[in-house]
């Protein structure tokens, strides 16, 4: 009986915990589509690998607020992100511009797979080059010695 109530009362904890209340929606469902099509194509600063559409983070629901004043206060979706980078520089984007502070960003991986090409390469070759050598009739014998434990 005990085992029973232990068991229901585990199954209500989660029920108990307070839920956490839904951002508000905006009034006028276009703002509200308009701010989901940029939040996709910005990221989250806090999460860093969720977009800021699908991010629960305090922030994100803070920049989500703020885009959705920007919206209202008839801003171009092209000024909204400005505005961000501005704020938060290249990193809230998605797909940050080329230019020469982002270069790397854009480059880096290209390099490293070139890189680990290149090492692969060297490291097969030298494995070719090294030759195997047969050994000598004496040192056939030493080995053998040392194998079944006796003295060369």
């Amino acid at each position: 009986m005990k085992l029973a109530l232990a068991f229901l009362a585990a199954l209500l904890l989660p029920l108990a915990a307070p839920a956490r209340e839904a951002p508000p929606v905006a009034s006028d469902v276009q703002v509200e589509q308009r701010l989901m099509r940029i939040a996709e194509e910005l990221r989250c600063l806090v999460c860093q690998n969720e977009s800021l559409a699908a991010s629960r983070a305090d922030l994100a629901l803070d920049l989500k607020r703020e885009v959705r004043e920007l919206i209202k206060a008839g801003k171009t979706d092209d000024e909204i992100r400005e505005f961000l980078v501005k704020r938060y520089g290249d990193f809230v984007l998605y797909r940050p511009p080329l230019k020469e502070s982002t270069a790397l960003l854009w480059a880096g991986p290209f390099a490293l797979l070139v890189g680990g090409f290149a090492v692969a390469a060297i490291f097969v070759r030298r494995r070719r080059a090294v030759k195997a050598t047969a050994l000598s009739t004496e040192d056939e014998r030493r080995a053998d010695a040392l194998l079944k434990g006796e003295q060369p």
